[in-house]
């Protein structure tokens, strides 16, 4: 069965992980990728491990796509740019502002030649303002949204950094809802539009919610910092660690239940959500030695009966063996050629309509030039003239 997107095609002028990674999700839902290399390739295929030259963190933001390798610099890979917008539905680019019109692909440009297309832009910090033409990385988002407020360590101030790469990970799944909904309008208009988005902007609106909340009454404003979250977080047993969380009324009475503690249902520290948010330090250290005499699997049985949200701390390797992950049909083993077997997670979202499924493996550098190109019309001379000349590479 066909997937949500097929029949459409993107082209992936991206690199890295936000931009990718949202190209990816909409080739696992049926978009035909193609994505657009420089002949060094992009930079994510040298990080990280590797197996048989393929990165593993390149594979899990471009996998189900097809590499187009082209020399943008000459006029003869500009030309076999316009030819792939012509047949294209999405362009999407992450160069810094302005460096893609200079190259002669801004929006008007390729308007010229597909005048439906979605032109997406994605950015650092925004088309302009005083960051608009800096370098950035993921910590360097996270520096400037206030993850490292929101990370820092609870007794010492200390700021700290997610460790993972949330800020990319946002505006990749930003980006490609985005796309979904110009695509779902341009179905309705027959128009297509220039989405513009930034990293700054999807990490402060992610992290709004619940870290901001201070912030949001005008005039009312107060440090974010000092209403903490009262959520339990890890909690030492006699034999590991554990996560437990007691937010609502009937939780808290569980979990007191289970500790042997009554008597704190009805202290007045902690007998309403309010006043246990404001004393979650001692409501934590009450709780944690109480938890430090239990083993973790007999705690954890006991707030499973409670019906209070509690959880073993499973590490990466866990993972795999983890029961209700393998129940989900999360984690498969598909066979990729001279690759091997590779496991990945299947596609999050399930559709019984328009299946989504991991559509092939990540595509080695250039690896689809002929292919690409001779669905266009390109003849065995041209090609072969475009790669003497080094405007096509890889393959």
């Amino acid at each position: 069965m066909p997937g949500a997107f097929d029949g459409i095609r993107i082209l992936d002028l991206t690199t890295m992980v936000s931009g990718p990674m949202a190209c990816m999700i909409l080739a696992d839902q049926g978009a035909d990728v193609i994505k657009i290399e420089a002949p060094r390739g992009d930079q994510m295929r040298a990080l990280g491990p590797a197996h048989k030259g393929m990165s593993g963190g390149f594979f899990s933001c471009n996998r189900g796509k097809k590499s187009v390798s082209l020399d943008l610099k000459t006029d003869a890979g500009k030309a076999v740019l316009r030819d792939l917008i012509a047949s294209a539905d999405v362009l999407v680019q992450n160069f810094r502002p302005g460096a893609i019109d200079r190259m002669g692909f801004g929006e008007a440009d390729v308007r010229a030649i597909r005048s439906d297309i979605l032109y997406v832009s994605m950015s650092g910090f925004g088309d302009a303002g005083p960051y608009s033409h800096k370098r950035v990385y993921d910590p360097v988002i996270q520096a400037l949204t206030g993850a490292t407020d929101v990370q820092a360590d609870r007794k010492t101030g200390r700021p700290q950094m997610f460790q993972v790469i949330i800020a990319d990970k946002v505006t990749a799944l930003t980006a490609a809802q985005a796309i979904s909904a110009g695509l779902f309008a341009r179905a309705r208009t027959g128009a297509g539009q220039h989405i513009r988005l930034s990293m700054l902007d999807a990490l402060i609106a992610f992290f709004w919610p619940e870290q901001m909340a201070t912030l949001n009454f005008v005039g009312q404003e107060k440090d974010p910092a000092e209403f903490r979250s009262g959520m339990d977080l890890i909690y030492e047993t006699k034999d590991g660690y554990i996560t437990v969380g007691a937010v609502s009324d009937a939780e808290w009475k569980g979990l007191c239940t289970v500790l042997g503690k009554p008597e704190w249902i009805e202290d007045p520290r902690f007998r309403e959500a309010g006043p246990r948010m404001r004393n979650v330090g001692i409501r934590k250290e009450l709780c944690a030695a109480e938890m430090a005499r239990w083993s973790s699997e007999a705690l954890l049985a006991a707030l499973n009966e409670a019906d209070v949200p509690s959880a073993p701390l499973l590490t990466r390797y866990d993972l795999l063996d983890d029961e209700q992950v393998k129940a989900n049909g999360l984690l498969i083993v598909d066979e990729y050629g001279t690759l091997g077997p590779v496991r990945q997670p299947r596609p999050v979202a399930q559709f019984d309509g328009t299946p989504s499924r991991i559509r092939g493996a990540a595509p080695f550098l250039g690896e689809h030039n002929r292919a690409v190109l001779s669905e266009l019309g390109y003849d065995e001379d041209r090609l072969e003239q475009l790669e003497r000349s080094g405007v096509l590479s890889g393959g």
